[in-house]
């Protein structure tokens, strides 16, 4: 067969969509467009890396900053959300063995938050709408230097998005608490005591007094009660960038009908501990929470065992949720006005705790693989290792800046940008999501496809690893030698970085190009149009013979 005939049909016929359950369709129409929308994110990321080397003709300063600002929206919001609520919505229906609450919420989460990314990015790409990289105070109320239309398209496309997050997490907990017709009806206590980890926290206690667990088989499994534990950082964070997205718009108003307020108005300090107190959840709600349970998910299914420390990985995730609320001074460690106190206990000795928890999932997730070796050295497995290797030097470069003489040197430089949250993004998060996929695949597709190339996984992986932590290393070389981020250099004096990094970038780019090859050679065109038609079954789960998973 040739490779045109591949492309359009996939590989040994492709996937027939007929057979497919509106949950399952709906799950791959979240990653097929999660996966477009970090195509953007990594040619805009391209593109920035090359204006650092050599300024573009194409691209002027305006431009630069406006692609600076929608791209970490096109690859958090757009991308790794959308990848994650797909996952999730199908998980936890999977796991717990009955429908969705909302398969019509489901579809509208993902068409509300893909325009609200499309809004975001146009405001970028058309009004060169560019508020530094997000919506950081001061709030861009110049409007001598913004256009009201590319404001009010930015803020729109914000609010979609943190709309679309919350019909999210309405689907969720519905999904966990709702009983469908012709099932025992489970009551709200115990479902609340093992969501937050509490029965998990009194099973350890018991032990330690000698006493009968206070629960052997908890109601929810430990990826739900890492869901369950990482939508409420989720809430919260929805709450406060659509509460900014909001005061962009009442400053709009502001401007067109002459009200008479000056953004001084709002007490610059406050709005930026109560922004970065919200965007923060998503480091640590969705990435160290939700990442947090999906090893032990993805560990569970590779193994086809228990998970090593049930218990203690609970009562981590309840104090994951705790410190997590409690350690966004580390972000305000520069900023003078910001009281002492608040940097010592928030910013240093509470985000220290966050190696704690975060070790505690290295540990009990590499323990789990370990005890059940030997394995064979799957695609899930290489990226779940992939993954925790990227965390592995995210978060002790996170710690390291998280003081406050080390943060003088490293603040708002390219060390923040690459060592920290690029590399943990880039290789610790989306490996991590890489896994989920490969994994899920079958289960997606009830095992009717079969990957199109291997060799084209293995250079996935490796162009991934490589160029993700190469470029993370030397944007943190030319940070620690004075490269400040959000800057543009036409001089340059740290141009050796920035080509070392570029190259390291292409890898990436490259990368994901192999992958969505070998996805679309896989199921075919024609499969992938045919996630987007309705689904003719009635039955919303389908769960294939051949794939088992463990309890936990």
């Amino acid at each position: 067969m040739k490779i045109k005939d591949i492309f359009i049909n996939g590989n040994q016929g492709g996937l027939d969509h007929t057979s497919l359950s509106p949950l399952q369709k709906i799950t791959l129409r979240f990653v097929v467009i999660g996966l477009l929308f970090y195509g953007v994110a990594a040619i805009e990321g391209m593109l920035m890396r090359g204006q650092e080397i050599k300024p573009l003709p194409f691209i002027d300063d305006s431009h630069f900053f406006a692609i600076m600002t929608a791209h970490p929206i096109v690859g958090i919001f757009g991308s790794t959300y959308l990848i994650v609520f797909g996952a999730f919505l199908f998980l936890v229906p999977y796991l717990m063995k009955k429908p969705i609450f909302s398969i019509k919420l489901a579809n509208f989460t993902w068409i509300i938050m893909t325009i609200g990314t499309v809004l975001v990015w146009l405001s970028g790409f058309i009004f060169h709408y560019a508020p530094l990289y997000t919506v950081y105070w001061p709030l861009p109320v110049d409007f001598n230097q913004f256009s009201v239309a590319g404001a009010t398209m930015f803020a729109v496309g914000l609010a979609f998005i943190m709309i679309g997050t919350l019909a999210f997490i309405v689907n969720i907990y519905g999904t966990v608490f709702y009983t469908p017709k012709g099932q025992k009806k489970q009551p709200i206590k115990p479902l609340l005591m093992s969501a937050f980890g509490i029965d998990g926290l009194l099973n350890i206690l018991n032990k330690i007094r000698g006493k009968e667990p206070y629960v052997k088989e908890p109601p929810l499994s430990l990826p739900i009660v890492a869901i369950f534990r990482g939508t409420v950082d989720t809430f919260l964070d929805a709450l406060v960038i659509l509460g900014a997205g909001l005061l962009i718009l009442f400053y709009i108003g502001n401007h067109v009908f002459q009200w008479g307020l000056h953004y001084h108005s709002v007490d610059a300090l406050l709005y930026k501990n109560i922004f970065w107190w919200g965007l923060d959840l998503i480091a640590d709600g969705l990435v160290l929470i939700y990442v947090a349970g999906t090893w032990y998910l993805l560990a569970m299914l590779i193994t086809g065992r228990n998970l090593f420390m049930q218990n203690i990985a609970r009562a981590a995730l309840l104090l994951e949720l705790i410190v997590s609320w409690a350690v966004w001074s580390h972000h305000l460690l520069s900023d003078q006005p910001q009281p002492e106190i608040m940097k010592l206990a928030s910013g240093e000795m509470i985000t220290a705790f966050e190696l704690i928890t975060q070790g505690l999932a290295f540990f009990i997730t590499l323990t789990t693989l370990w005890l059940a070796r030997p394995l064979k050295m799957t695609n899930e497995l290489k990226f779940l290792l992939g993954g925790l290797l990227g965390f592995a030097l995210a978060v002790p470069a996170g710690i390291i800046q998280a003081d406050i003489g080390m943060n003088r040197l490293l603040h708002n430089t390219q060390w923040v940008a690459g060592a920290h949250f690029h590399v943990a993004i880039l290789v610790g998060l989306t490996m991590t999501l890489y896994s989920a996929i490969y994994i899920m695949l079958p289960i997606l597709t009830n095992n009717s496809v079969k990957l199109f190339s291997q060799k084209l996984a293995n250079w996935h992986f490796w162009l991934h690893l490589i160029g993700g932590i190469g470029m993370g290393a030397f944007m943190g070389m030319a940070g620690i030698d004075g490269m400040l981020r959000r800057h543009v250099y036409i001089e340059g004096e740290f141009l050796g970085y920035m080509i070392l990094a570029g190259i390291c970038g292409a890898m990436l780019l490259l990368a994901w190009i192999i992958f969505m090859f070998n996805i679309i050679a896989t199921i075919g065109i024609k499969g992938i149009i045919g996630i987007f038609l309705p689904s003719k079954l009635e039955k919303e789960i389908i769960v294939p013979e051949t794939v088992t998973t463990a309890k936990g």
